[in-house]
């Protein structure tokens, strides 16, 4: 049942009212024979305090349950333009751009002008990468559950898009509220992800995958685990791998800080915010 503010507000004002007028009328009209005066000016007060509390405490109860639903649609409607705002900044920089440069190398190609250059593998390059921007922008544009965390469903919907093409098994635990990430942290951390994966699909070997994300006391930590066959310890010293150099430059842009683990058999990679 939704109760108005106008229905709210009548209701305030004429429980302890009407609860008055009711208990003096019972009170002149059949109690005067066995309750004085003095005990029945006693009673008042303490009738209208216990009804107060048995109606108004439900009445105020559902004041809050509504409250909680407004500020709830506010925040999905906050995300939602949020969202759209990031989906419009991607397709008019990045995208535009991976569009334009392709364009380029296309011509390169048809006028035999590529000097030695793998024109091929660039193509290829610049296409899987317009085509995840495209995705991103296209999860970003998704209509939000409202049953759910809108940034939790991007990474959903990453998962979802990475267990069509591969064999991965990807658990997730998210527990960073929406409100801790702003949205130049969601779009670094959705890369570093999203490159974490992909490292894990092209050279890990591995079968399973756990997302784990998390408050701390000072900030917050995320963790992407897999049970792939690990790395040399020349991998977070080399420039050549790209990725690795990828996620680490993004992340001290952020001034977070970035790990590259091995711990029971499990590669981790962790992106913490704040001290440790």
């Amino acid at each position: 049942m939704i109760v108005t503010y106008k229905q709210n507000k009548w209701l305030i004002l004429t429980i302890p009212t009407l609860t008055i007028g009711v208990w003096e009328y019972v009170r002149h009209e059949f109690l005067l024979p066995y309750i004085s005066m003095e005990l029945g000016n006693w009673l008042a007060p303490v009738i209208v305090l216990l009804v107060s509390l048995l109606f108004l405490t439900k009445l105020f109860a559902m004041i809050e349950h509504n409250q909680e639903e407004l500020n709830r649609a506010k925040a999905i409607r906050a995300v939602l333009e949020e969202r759209e705002k990031i989906a419009r900044e991607l397709h008019d920089g990045i995208a535009q751009s991976l569009f334009f440069l392709n364009a380029q190398i296309s011509q390169m190609d048809r006028m035999n002008q590529s000097n030695g250059l793998p024109l091929h593998k660039l193509k290829e390059s610049v296409h899987r990468t317009n085509d995840y921007v495209r995705q991103a922008i296209a999860n970003l544009r998704h209509e939000a559950d409202a049953d759910k965390n809108p940034w939790l469903q991007g990474i959903e919907s990453l998962i979802d898009e990475l267990q069509q093409e591969t064999v991965l098994e990807i658990e997730t635990n998210w527990r960073i509220p929406e409100t801790m990430l702003s949205s130049k942290e969601r779009v670094e951390l959705f890369a570093i992800i999203r490159e974490a994966l992909l490292n894990i699909h092209k050279h890990a070997e591995a079968k399973q995958v756990r997302i784990e994300a998390r408050p701390t006391e000072t900030g917050w930590i995320c963790q992407v685990a897999d049970d792939g066959k690990g790395f040399s310890p020349d991998d977070m010293r080399t420039r050549n791998r790209y990725g690795i150099q990828m996620m680490r430059d993004r992340a001290k842009a952020m001034s977070w800080h970035f790990s590259l683990e091995r711990k029971d058999g499990d590669t981790l990679v962790i992106v913490r915010k704040g001290a440790y």
